[in-house]
């Protein structure tokens, strides 16, 4: 059975033709010229009729033949090809563009959302000789028309037969990639902390969840500071959670110290699930619960002192609708490591990506 770790030579039936005798001859396929610090694209396209003008610009691309395809019953050009690729690779909130380049298409969100991978389905479709498919990670938050991934046939004509295997290994676990939008839900906000409350050092988490949070089109409807009174955030998180808010964000008393009673005020208001503690620096003390439809998610104070925190993991995949849970928590452990760069390129770097 071949496979990619063999050296098969390819199957496929080209006549050649000198270029020097290749005026009026159609392309084959796009011809790509690289000028090393100016320019990477293609110079002829796939139909282009060969003219006497051009044969010097192919020469110096290092061109002495051209092909003429004489396809089979059962092979496909690679421009061909790549569409029913890509069809198959693109789920809801995926798009592709109709004008395939050098034998590649690239696939855009549809929407602003949460960009979702079958990972373990685009590794089983990567195994398949002569077709490809690479993507941004999983979990990663995108906006409208963003490219989250690009497919190619490899070899300028496929087999029909390997055609159909990357095809059906892809429908066999669709979608491989989705763009889930984001909703636009209520948010309201509980500042914890006697000394904020009582007005001894300046709240600043308001501005950054506001921030935060508006930027994937939630709206922040509340904000309330409440000081270290266990009874008190209880009853608050029960008011938001009756008045049907869809997120519920905390800030502070998430610690050991015994002020530190946000954590239990949250359970006191009746969790059906609550999981404290996650594999991520900054934001090992994060608290993330669920009551009936709402979520709640509890900042620890490195959100205070670091840019980018779990926080910043968790929350695209809340207003996604997702509920992420336990192993979530666990599986971030890998890429949860942020590296404190002076100037910080999240999402543009390792944190987060496992």
């Amino acid at each position: 059975m071949n496979h990619k770790g063999n050296k098969r030579l390819p199957n496929q039936k080209f006549k050649t033709i000198k270029v020097e005798d290749a005026v009026g001859t159609a392309l084959a396929h796009d011809i790509t010229e690289i000028r090393p610090g100016e320019f990477k694209g293609c110079s002829f396209r796939r139909g282009h009729i060969v003219e006497p003008k051009d044969l010097c610009h192919l020469m110096r691309l290092g061109k002495r033949h051209l092909y003429a395809l004489d396809l089979q019953k059962d092979q496909v050009h690679e421009d061909k090809a790549v569409f029913e690729l890509a069809e198959a690779l693109a789920g809801p909130g995926v798009i592709f563009e109709q004008n395939p380049k050098e034998g590649k298409l690239e696939l855009t969100a549809a929407v602003d959302g949460l960009l979702k991978v079958n990972v373990e389905t685009l590794t089983d479709f990567n195994l398949i000789e002569d077709v490809m498919c690479a993507s941004l990670h999983t979990n990663t938050p995108v906006t409208k028309g963003q490219k989250v991934a690009a497919t190619r046939a490899i070899p300028l004509v496929i087999e029909r037969p390997m055609l159909d295997k990357a095809i059906n290994t892809a429908c066999a676990g669709a979608p491989i990639f989705t763009v889930k939008p984001f909703k636009a839900m209520k948010v309201r906000l509980i500042i914890t902390g006697s000394e904020v409350y009582e007005g001894l050092i300046e709240d600043r988490f308001e501005k950054l969840v506001d921030q935060k949070i508006t930027g994937y089109g939630a709206l922040l409807l509340d904000t309330v500071i409440l000081p270290d009174d266990r009874d008190l955030i209880a009853e608050k998180v029960t008011e938001f959670l009756e008045d049907g808010t869809d997120l519920i964000v905390t800030t502070g008393g998430m610690s050991v110290d015994p002020d530190d009673v946000t954590r239990a005020a949250i359970f006191d208001a009746g969790m059906d699930q609550l999981y404290y503690g996650a594999a991520v620096l900054p934001g090992a003390m994060f608290l993330l619960a669920y009551k009936g439809a709402s979520a709640i998610a509890g900042i620890p104070a490195c959100g205070l002192y670091h840019q980018t925190t779990i926080f910043d993991l968790i929350l695209p995949r809340l207003l996604a609708g997702e509920r992420p849970a336990e192993r979530d928590l666990a599986c971030l452990a890998h890429g949860g490591l942020c590296r404190d760069c002076k100037v910080c390129s999240y999402p543009a770097c390792s944190f987060g990506k496992s």
